[in-house]
C-alpha cells in the first residue's frame, strides 16, 4: 500500500466544529500564559482534556503554518498614483520580503496585481497584515491565492 502525503487545508474558522475552535483557543491560552495548565485552559474554553489531546497536534493558527513560507496574494487596485507603492510599503514594514510583483495594465480604472513574498521575517501575524492591506486606500480586493 502506498503511503499518502498528509494534506493541509486552509478553512474559515466559522466552518470548523466547535471542538476544533475551542482546542485552538485553549492552545492560545497556554501559549500566551493566560492558562498555566492544560486543565485550566480546557476549563476556560469548555472542552474536555481528551478532546484537547485528540486535536491539539492537528489544529494551529494560520500564522504558524505560514511562517517560513512564500505567500502569493492577488489584488484589485484602483488606478491611482501610489496604491501599489503603499501595499509594498505595508508588506515591507511588517517584515515581509517581496519576491515578485506582477501588475496588469489598468482597465476601467482598476488593475490586477499579484505579489509573492517571504514570511520568515514577519513581525506580525499574517492575518493582521492581510487585514491591514485591505484597508490601504485604493485596494478594492485582496485574496490569498497560494502558499508554498
Amino acid at each position: 500500500m502506498k503511503k499518502t502525503e498528509d494534506k493541509l487545508y486552509l478553512v474559515h474558522k466559522h466552518v470548523l466544529p466547535q471542538v476544533l475552535r475551542k482546542t485552538a483557543e485553549a492552545k492560545e491560552l497556554l501559549k500566551n500564559g493566560t492558562a498555566k495548565t492544560v486543565n485550566e485552559a480546557v476549563q476556560l474554553v469548555g472542552i474536555s482534556r481528551g478532546a484537547f489531546y485528540k486535536y491539539r497536534n492537528n489544529i494551529f493558527p494560520f500564522r504558524e503554518a505560514s511562517r517560513g513560507k512564500i505567500l502569493t496574494i492577488s489584488l484589485i487596485l484602483e488606478h491611482k498614483t501610489g496604491v501599489l507603492s503603499d501595499v509594498l510599503k505595508a508588506i515591507a514594514t511588517a517584515g515581509g520580503n517581496v519576491l515578485t510583483i506582477n501588475q496588469g495594465i489598468p482597465l476601467q480604472g482598476v488593475a490586477n496585481a499579484s505579489i509573492s513574498f517571504e514570511t520568515d521575517g514577519l513581525r506580525e501575524d499574517v492575518n493582521l497584515l492581510l487585514s491591514r492591506l485591505t484597508s490601504v486606500s485604493g485596494v478594492q480586493k485582496i485574496e490569498l491565492v497560494g502558499q508554498s
